[in-house]
C-alpha cells in the first residue's frame, strides 16, 4: 500500500503506509525491524501489512485477540512518528518492546524491566510539551505486563526508565577516540542514586505522546547489559516479546470486564477470573 500525499488526514499514513484496516487496537513497538519476526512467532497467525523505511507492520491474533506490531527504528524521533500515525488510524494502546541497559546491581541480564515512568532525556517529547510534564505509563498496561510476566514465570523489575537520544554520549559512554560528554562520568551514578532502573531510547517519548492524546502506553524491555556489573549478553529478547503479546490479550479481557461492569478504568475490585 502506498500513498501520494503527506496530508495527516489521509487514511493511509505517510511514513508507515498503513490505514485503519491494517492494524489492531493494540500495537507492539519494537525498535529493530528484525525483531518483528521474533514477536509474531508467539502469535496464532500474522500477515505483513506494510514495510516502508524502518517501519514494518504485521497484524494477526494472539490467543484469538487481535494484535499488531510496528517497528520504529532507533530513537524517539522515529518512535514518535509511529505513535502519531498509528493513533491517526485508530490505535489506542501502545507497548514498547525492546532491550535496555540496567543500572542497578541486582538486575541480571535477561531480566525484564516494566516501565512505570520515564526520565525524559530525549528531545522529541520536548517538542510536544513542557519539560516538567511527566512521562507516565498507563496503569492498565503496567498491570497487564506484570500479570503476563508473572504467568510466564519471567524475572522482572518495575520502576523508572531513562530515555536518551544518544547511545554513546547521552548514556555516559565514551565517544570516538575517548571523547566524554560533560558530566558523563556522573550520569549513571546520579540515575542509580535516584533509583532509576534502566536506560533505553524510546519509552519516554512514547509514554508522553500517548498520555497527551488520551491513549494507553507502556514499555517492557529485556536487560542486555548491566552497567553496574559490566555484564553484557544479547539474550532473552523473546521474553519481552512474549510478555507484551500476552499482556495484549489480558488488556482485551480487562476491557471486556470493564464494559460488563460499566466502568471506565480497571481497578483491583474487578477480576479476570
Amino acid at each position: 500500500m502506498t500513498r501520494d500525499s503527506e496530508d495527516p488526514n489521509d487514511d493511509v499514513q505517510y511514513h508507515l503506509e498503513v490505514g485503519p484496516d491494517d492494524v489492531a487496537d493494540t500495537v507492539l513497538l519494537p525498535g529493530n525491524p528484525e525483531r518483528l519476526e521474533k514477536i509474531v512467532d508467539f502469535w496464532d497467525d500474522h500477515e505483513i501489512r506494510a514495510h516502508h523505511r524502518e517501519y514494518r507492520t504485521a497484524t494477526g491474533t494472539y490467543d484469538e485477540t487481535p494484535i499488531s506490531v510496528t517497528s520504529t527504528g532507533i530513537g524517539s524521533p522515529s518512535a514518535a512518528i509511529a505513535v502519531e500515525e498509528l493513533a491517526r488510524v485508530g490505535v489506542d494502546t501502545f507497548i514498547r518492546v525492546g532491550s535496555c541497559g540496567a543500572i542497578q546491581s541486582e538486575m541480571d541480564v535477561g531480566d525484564l524491566v516494566i516501565t512505570t515512568g520515564a526520565v525524559r532525556q530525549e528531545g522529541t517529547s520536548d517538542e510536544y510539551v513542557r519539560e516538567d510534564y511527566p512521562a507516565a505509563a498507563d496503569h492498565e498496561v503496567v498491570s497487564a505486563l506484570i500479570a503476563a510476566a508473572e504467568r510466564l514465570g519471567y524475572d522482572y523489575h518495575t520502576g523508572v526508565t531513562m530515555s536518551s537520544d544518544s547511545f554513546y554520549a547521552g548514556q555516559g559512554r565514551p565517544g570516538f577516540d575517548g571523547f566524554e560528554a560533560a558530566s558523563a562520568d556522573e550520569l549513571v551514578e546520579e540515575l542509580k542514586a535516584a533509583n532509576v532502573k534502566n536506560i533505553e531510547m524510546e519509552a519516554s517519548a512514547i509514554l508522553t505522546i500517548a498520555t497527551l492524546y488520551g491513549l494507553r502506553a507502556g514499555a517492557v524491555c529485556t536487560v542486555y547489559a548491566n552497567r553496574e556489573t559490566g555484564e553484557f549478553r544479547t539474550e532473552g529478547e523473546s521474553r519481552a516479546a512474549e510478555t507484551a503479546s500476552l499482556a495484549t490479550h489480558l488488556l482485551a479481557r480487562m476491557d471486556a470486564v470493564k464494559r460488563e461492569a460499566g466502568v471506565d478504568r480497571w481497578h483491583a475490585g474487578l477480576s479476570l477470573e
